[in-house]
């Protein structure tokens, strides 16, 4: 008997939204479905690909470009192999880049070929329920907006209910026909994202016409096989933190060898939080110290960002 379709999650959402922390929650509560993840981070450096949980069936990154563009053709046969995986996955997740316009990725969901062994089930769009109203009147968020099928309020515990109000207010005039579901630490209903039966028809859809792709932001990466000192670090992300959107990355402080910390900018808000130290050796090759920073093009250079980041190398 041939196998049925393999229904397709695709997760979009503005920088720092919470995409990784909705997909890593959608992996541990799979119930035992087989679902293979595929993460594309902005940059060279896929941080998120190390931060999504190992219950997936596989975690695939497309790193160094935006599978909205650059790396079409990458996902496409992405998807292919992981079709080809003996036993098949019986869900697929695809986490975008911040900086995805999804209209571009939907379409190339729409091939009659991938349609047709994996229909794109769902489009969940992540929004920060704390986001501010300049944010909520973002060109690429109201694109992400207009392609959902489901919004995903996420950090509901951070924002007073004057600023949730706003946002599903926004949300409303944008997709109204989409479902919105509240998503502390990234808790979204599966039932609501990956329905029981994969056999149905997928959703018609029109991604619309073709739309000329305008470079906004680039990402620039740090590295150093070395320790970083806390305070030191704090102190320089506080000096380039006004001209970032986002940043993020892995990192082990001075005088606690082994013990990694992730560290993460978004929205304004830094947060530092101790990392689970890997089970095995991890990956081989991998820099002690690998930080992405995503801005808006010719905000911030190379030179600046390592200047800033070498001061807070303790030397061995």
């Amino acid at each position: 008997m041939a196998e049925g379709p393999v229904p397709v999650l695709l997760v979009t959402g503005f920088l720092g939204a919470g995409k990784t922390t909705v997909v890593n929650h959608i992996l541990a509560e799979a119930g035992g479905r087989r679902i293979a993840a595929v993460v594309n981070d902005f940059g060279a450096i896929n941080i998120d690909a190390e931060l999504i949980a190992g219950a997936s069936d596989g975690v695939i990154s497309l790193a160094n470009g935006c599978i909205c563009c650059t790396l079409e053709g990458d996902l496409l046969r992405t998807l292919a192999n992981i079709l080809r995986r003996d036993p098949r996955p019986e869900a697929i997740v695809i986490e975008t880049s911040g900086v995805a316009d999804p209209a571009d990725i939907v379409r190339n969901l729409l091939d009659p070929v991938i349609l047709r062994e994996a229909p794109l089930e769902t489009v969940l769009c992540v929004v920060d329920a704390t986001a501010p109203p300049a944010a909520l009147e973002d060109p690429l968020l109201l694109a992400q907006l207009r392609m959902a099928d489901v919004v995903a309020l996420s950090k509901t515990d951070l924002a007073d209910a004057a600023g949730q109000q706003r946002v599903r207010e926004a949300v409303a005039r944008q997709r109204p026909s989409a479902i919105v579901v509240e998503a502390p630490q990234g808790q979204v209903p599966l039932p609501v994202v990956l329905p029981d039966d994969p056999t149905r028809p997928p959703v018609p859809r029109d991604p619309g016409r073709r739309r000329p792709h305008a470079d906004r932001f680039e990402t620039l990466s740090w590295t150093a096989d070395a320790a970083l000192s806390l305070p030191r670090l704090q102190a320089a992300i506080g000096r380039l933190s006004p001209r970032l959107a986002r940043a993020k990355g892995v990192f082990e402080a001075a005088g606690q060898p082994g013990r990694p910390f992730l560290f993460q900018l978004a929205a304004g808000r830094a947060t530092l939080a101790p990392m689970k130290p890997p089970s095995g050796p991890g990956p081989a090759g991998l820099p002690r110290a690998r930080i992405v920073f995503i801005a808006e093009i010719g905000r911030l250079s190379t030179a600046e960002i390592g200047a800033a980041l070498e001061e807070c190398i303790v030397p061995t």
